[in-house]
């Protein structure tokens, strides 16, 4: 075990204003103590939040900004009491790095619905110094709201299950997997192919609904959906008519629910699993002549990152990414808003020799 350092130095990608703009930028971590682990990244995903905090699209955004809520990497050195961690051992970083661990959430083991959780960047750690995400050489994290990667499985691969695979799988659990449920993926991008793969692993039929037929092969034929569905068919969309149990719904931005919710059966629900800053409408006879619901879930806790790590492990569920360089995330920003990836980027930040 390591000695702890107080005010390391390092380097990361950060953003100067609300242009979004990510430029190598040095900082100080904050003081380390007995509950900490010390991280050198080497891969973190993109994730479509990070695109609206950089761009201070819900107005709360502080800069400089150092983005990157999946962050994966190495244990270089662990306080006098961590016990769950040794060094060399690879290890995760997701959207939540503190809580207040005395709410109802926090008891309930919850803690991504803490009123108090403190997030990955663009908040306050508890001695007021400002969070830092993983577009960076290095992270201090609590022991706590640290995971495990399996051995089995790459890095690379573990960094997009950290939010987007984490969503899908929570909301799944806490709608009770039965194997043959029939489950919608409403969007096909980084969440929701993750919740094609993670829905099938599941033992459930899953159907597609995208809003043009271009990714009609893929869905059924490279990550093995059972049925594609186009909204913009409305012939299509009345025979899928009250077809399925539930609906994951991954869209980011602003969109219509009513065409959805007639796809659902009696007592089905609709869960928003995107971040969408405008309002969504939809007419209440939907719901009430089926006795539907719209219901909302938010990324998981620290037990479900973990299980859902070690299923995809297990089940050799991968994520479809495209690794890119620090002097390329830029462009990858600018890419990721125009829905042009397939379907996850994640950063190679060891390669950029942050620290050198």
């Amino acid at each position: 075990m390591g000695s702890l350092e107080s005010g390391r130095r390092v380097t990361g990608f950060a953003a100067q204003d609300s242009s979004g703009h990510l430029s190598p930028y040095t900082y100080i971590l904050r003081n380390t103590g007995p509950e900490d682990v010390v991280i050198r990244v080497i891969y973190c995903g993109i994730c479509h939040t990070d695109l609206h905090q950089l761009r201070n699209d819900y107005g709360r955004s502080h800069y400089p900004m150092v983005a990157g809520h999946e962050g994966v990497g190495i244990v270089t050195e662990i306080g006098n009491d961590v016990k769950k961690f040794k060094v060399g051992e690879h290890v995760g970083v997701g959207c939540i790095v503190g809580s207040c661990s005395r709410c109802q959430a926090c008891s309930d083991r919850m803690e991504q619905y803490c009123n108090k959780r403190i997030w990955n960047y663009n908040d306050v750690n508890p001695d007021g110094t400002p969070t830092r995400g993983g577009f960076a050489s290095t992270m201090v994290i609590d022991q706590m709201f640290v995971v495990r990667i399996p051995e089995n499985l790459p890095l690379e691969q573990a960094a997009p299950l950290l939010c987007a695979g984490v969503t899908v799988y929570s909301s799944l659990k806490q709608l009770g997997i039965q194997a043959g449920k029939r489950c919608g993926i409403l969007g096909l991008g980084g969440v929701g192919h993750m919740g094609v793969k993670i829905a099938k692993a599941s033992g459930l039929h899953v159907t597609v609904i995208s809003s043009s037929e271009k990714k009609r092969e893929e869905a059924l034929q490279v990550l093995a959906a059972d049925a594609y569905v186009v909204s913009d068919d409305g012939e299509k969309m009345q025979e899928a008519a009250e077809s399925l149990d539930f609906i994951l719904d991954t869209i980011p931005v602003s969109h219509p629910l009513e065409p959805y919710l007639s796809l659902l059966k009696l007592n089905g629900k609709l869960v928003i699993l995107g971040v969408v800053p405008e309002p969504l409408h939809f007419i209440s006879p939907l719901l009430i002549l089926g006795r539907r619901s719209i219901t909302g879930s938010f990324i998981g806790s620290m037990e479900e990152t973990q299980e859902v790590l070690d299923l995809c492990a297990e089940k050799k569920v991968s994520c479809m990414v495209e690794i890119v360089g620090l002097d390329y995330i830029n462009t990858a920003m600018e890419r990721l808003e125009k829905n042009n990836v397939r379907y996850r980027f994640v950063v190679d930040v060891a390669a950029s020799n942050l620290d050198k």
